[in-house]
C-alpha cells in the first residue's frame, strides 16, 4: 500500500536511540516510504543518522535538542523551519521509564515530567504554524503504563497519563485546522532497552518467559517494526478521519480477558 508519505517532513522525537529502538526503527520506516525524518534528539548518534540517510540520497536532518529544555526544543523548530517551513506530521516519541517513584526528589519527579511530557506540549506547541501551514497531524507515543500502572514509576506514569490527556485535547483545539491527534500505547515490545533490562536481572530469562507468556496474541513481544507500521498508517492520508484515539499495538496485552491467560 502506498501511504502518500513520499517528500513529506515527520519530525520524531527521541528518535537517536540505538538502532532497533522504537523511534530509530520509524526513522528508518519513513525513509523507506520516501518520507523526509527530522531528528530531534539529545544523544550524538543522530549526526550518524543523519549523514547516513542523507548518503542514501534522503533529505534527512538532526538537530541535537536536550528535550527536556524547551528553551531548546523552540530553537529546534527555528530550524527546522528554516530548512523546510512545513512540519506534515510530528510524532512525539521520546520517553524514559525512569523509576521515579514516591521514594524520589522533587527534582527527579519534575524532571520526569518535563523530558516525558512536557516535551510534548513544547514541540506541539512551537511546531503548531507549521503542522497548520501543512494541515498535518500529530502522533503521541504513549505507554500501557498510564493504563495500567506499574509501580516504582510514578514520574514517568504521570507523565504518559497526562499525554493522552494532551491527545484528546488537541485533537478537540485542532478541528477548525484539519489538525488529527492521536497516540500509540505500547506494552510490552522487545528493544534494545528492554533487552538491556532483563539482562540486569538475575532471573532475566525467566521474568521474559513469564511475561511473553501473559501476551496472548502468539505470546511473543511486540516488535519495533509493528509499532513504526502502524505509526506510518495513522500519520497517512490513509487514516484521514482518525483523531483523539488511543491505537494500541501490544497483542492484546492490556484489554483483552484475563481468562485467556489460563493453562
Amino acid at each position: 500500500m502506498d501511504l502518500g508519505l513520499k517528500g513529506k517532513v515527520v519530525v520524531v522525537t527521541g528518535a537517536a536511540g540505538i538502532k532497533g529502538s522504537i523511534g530509530e526503527t520509524i526513522v528508518q520506516s519513513l525513509a523507506t516510504e520516501g518520507a523526509i525524518p527530522v531528528i530531534v534528539c539529545r544523544n550524538d548518534r543522530g549526526f550518524g543518522y543523519e549523514k547516513e540517510l542523507q548518503d542514501k540520497g534522503i533529505n534527512a536532518l538532526f538537530v541535537k535538542t536536550d528535550l527536556s529544555d524547551y528553551k531548546q526544543i523552540e530553537a529546534a523548530a527555528q530550524v527546522i523551519e528554516a530548512k523546510y517551513g512545513k512540519i506534515d506530521a510530528l510524532i512525539n516519541n521520546v520517553g524514559v521509564n525512569d523509576g521515579a517513584g514516591l521514594d524520589a526528589s522533587m527534582d527527579d519527579f519534575m524532571y520526569s515530567l518535563k523530558l516525558n511530557m512536557v516535551s510534548y506540549f513544547a514541540m506541539t506547541k512551537y511546531c503548531l504554524p507549521m503542522l497548520k501551514k501543512a494541515k498535518g497531524n500529530i502522533l503521541n507515543i504513549g505507554s500501557k503504563v498510564a493504563l495500567t500502572g506499574q509501580g516504582g514509576t510514578s514520574g514517568y506514569a504521570a507523565s504518559k497519563g497526562g499525554v493522552f490527556g494532551l491527545t484528546r485535547e488537541w485533537a478537540v483545539d485542532l478541528i477548525p485546522f484539519g489538525i488529527r491527534s492521536n497516540a500509540i500505547v505500547i506494552a510490552e515490545s522487545w528493544t534494545p532497552a528492554y533487552d538491556a533490562w532483563i539482562k540486569t536481572l538475575e532471573n532475566g530469562e525467566e521474568k521474559l518467559k513469564a511475561i511473553v507468556k501473559k501476551i496472548p496474541l502468539e505470546n511473543r513481544m511486540t516488535m519495533p517494526n509493528e509499532i513504526a507500521d502502524q505509526c506510518l498508517f495513522t500519520i497517512s492520508g490513509k487514516s484521514s478521519h482518525t483523531t483523539g484515539q488511543f491505537i494500541t499495538v501490544d497483542g492484546g496485552y492490556v484489554h483483552l480477558d484475563r481468562s485467556l491467560l489460563s493453562e
